[in-house]
């Protein structure tokens, strides 16, 4: 499948650091920024930046924030053609944590929002754009938004400046059909504006809803190496590369990566398929409650977790 003009962007450092609060060595990450420029990368997340207020520096690791001062030791000042990208959560972040984009090697940061935040994060998008950033906004858990809601979102998103909007499966639990649908909602509301995917694999279906999300036109995707993620993880970004036949796409770097620095990680960090995160997805729930017990003595007692979830929510 040869796409020209798509985008792939891998969050591993992001999206891997919420197993471990972004306890990752600089060694890796700097590894991960090579693997990625060698690849051929579009954009590299390397973590969020969030309000040192909120979450201590001793018990989160430096990707929680992204420190001018520690991305330069990792990037230098990027003099490649892959971007930086960094993800800040709404009420997590001050404004006056923005410098201008003329003092970071920054290049886009990713707003991430729940459907009652979309004013919100459309006001921090272009506070970061007015600094010279690009913008996104990812709308999170759009499996729990009703019609009505993402209606009033992408009609806001529609009347915003922001050109890229995303359809974020926060849960895992959306299938083939949904993405078509969403797919078609999102493009139909916000024409012009390219519409990104990242999907986690609760049900094994990240790798499946990216390629559906490409065919009904979706430009801009994530992956994570070794879908390194959240509970259930992410679309795997080497099975992505090897999908895509784009020449510009190089696999190798990121293998040799997954297998000097990610894979040695599933030692202490249980990410992937495991059945307390199919149960979360299959619910249509956050995985916390399944990343708890999977933390817990008894995360092999897959039928007391069942019970504790499911029973309790049908009573």
């Amino acid at each position: 499948m040869f796409i020209k003009d798509i985008k792939v962007l891998d969050c591993t450092i992001r999206d891997g650091g919420l197993m471990n609060k972004w306890q990752f060595s600089k060694e890796l990450v700097k590894a991960v920024y090579d693997a990625d420029v060698a690849a051929g990368i579009d954009v590299m997340e390397i973590g969020y930046i969030s309000s040192e207020d909120q979450f201590p520096r001793g018990e989160y690791g430096p990707w929680k924030f992204c420190a001018e001062d520690d991305l330069r030791e990792i990037v230098g000042d990027n003099n490649t053609d892959m971007k930086l990208s960094v993800m800040a959560d709404i009420g997590r972040i001050k404004y006056d944590d923005i410098r201008p984009k003329s003092e970071s090697v920054v290049d886009l940061f990713r707003v991430a929002c729940y459907d009652y935040q979309i004013d919100k994060a459309i006001e921090l998008a272009h506070h970061v754009m007015d600094k010279g950033y690009d913008a996104t906004i990812n709308l999170m858990a759009v499996s729990k938004v009703n019609d009505r809601a993402l209606d009033q979102v992408l009609a806001d998103v529609a009347a915003s400046r922001v050109g890229t909007f995303y359809l974020v499966d926060s849960f895992g639990s959306l299938y083939s059909e949904d993405m078509h649908s969403l797919v078609e909602k999102y493009q139909k509301a916000l024409p012009g504006k390219t519409i990104g995917f990242h999907g986690h694999n609760n049900t094994q279906l990240a790798f499946a809803n990216t390629i559906e999300c490409l065919i009904k036109g979706v430009r801009m995707v994530d992956a994570t190496m070794l879908g390194l993620g959240r509970g259930a993880g992410n679309c795997p970004l080497e099975l992505l590369l090897s999908f895509l036949k784009n020449p510009k796409y190089h696999s190798l770097p990121v293998i040799k990566c997954i297998q000097d620095y990610i894979k040695p990680l599933q030692k202490d960090l249980s990410w992937g398929y495991f059945i307390p995160y199919m149960i979360t997805g299959a619910q249509n729930d956050h995985p916390r409650s399944a990343m708890a017990w999977m933390a817990g003595e008894n995360r092999d007692d897959y039928v007391a977790y069942y019970e504790s979830v499911v029973t309790n929510k049908e009573v």
